[in-house]
């Protein structure tokens, strides 16, 4: 229903009993929106701001969170496909981790720095693996990006394709994630992980969007 909101930014508030939260103004209308504590820290009250949302429905509420990022929303909305992973829970994991890290903490399968997160147990971390792994990273369905024109020696093809899936699963066309990934490595020839090389493609496709 909503994708982004742009408005000023009324007030930011990180503890009250509707929890942490921003209100923006929209063309005299004030929205509430949740949102966690990494996000708050990075937006100054008064000013012109476009936040990404995800509206919640339930049977006897509704509300917003958001992000300033589409890629922090996305993987927000995708966190709550895991049964038990509410806006909270999701919001927790996101002010513990970049977006990169918890790529890369499915990747791995490593349950335990997962569990870093505030109301994250062991049990908990490995079933959030087990059930975004996938979501996260689907190879079958990915044609790799073609880079024998760039010398990319230190970097494995499977990275790459674990790259190139994240960001088709955010949303990012196969072109888009493409041409991300070509610039990236044609100008960072050192790059070699994976939470790397999804980092400055993100970077780059935020710059071109």
């Amino acid at each position: 229903m909503y994708d982004y909101l742009k408005g000023h930014l009324v007030s930011k508030q990180l503890n009250s009993y509707r929890g942490s939260h921003i209100v923006v103004d929209v063309n005299n209308i004030g929205y509430l929106i949740l949102t966690g504590k990494s996000t708050i820290e990075r937006l100054q009250e008064k000013e012109e701001i476009k936040i990404y949302v995800s509206l919640s429905h339930k049977e006897d509420s509704m509300s917003l969170t958001g992000f300033i990022t589409k890629e922090e929303r996305d993987i927000f909305n995708i966190l709550q496909s895991v049964s038990g992973i509410g806006v909270k829970l999701a919001l927790l994991i996101l002010d513990e981790f970049s977006i990169a890290e918890l790529v890369d903490i499915m990747i791995r399968e490593d349950a335990k720095e997962l569990s870093r997160a505030k109301g994250v147990g062991t049990k908990v971390a490995q079933k959030i693996i087990i059930e975004l792994k996938d979501k996260l990273i689907n190879w079958s369905n990915v044609t790799p990006v073609d880079v024998s024109d760039i010398d990319t020696k230190e970097v494995e093809q499977t990275s790459i394709i674990e790259v190139q899936s994240v960001l088709i699963s955010l949303g990012y066309s196969a072109n888009e994630a493409k041409a991300a990934i070509k610039e990236v490595l044609g100008y960072k020839k050192d790059l070699s992980k994976t939470e790397d090389i999804l980092k400055y493609s993100l970077e780059y496709l935020s710059k071109m969007l």
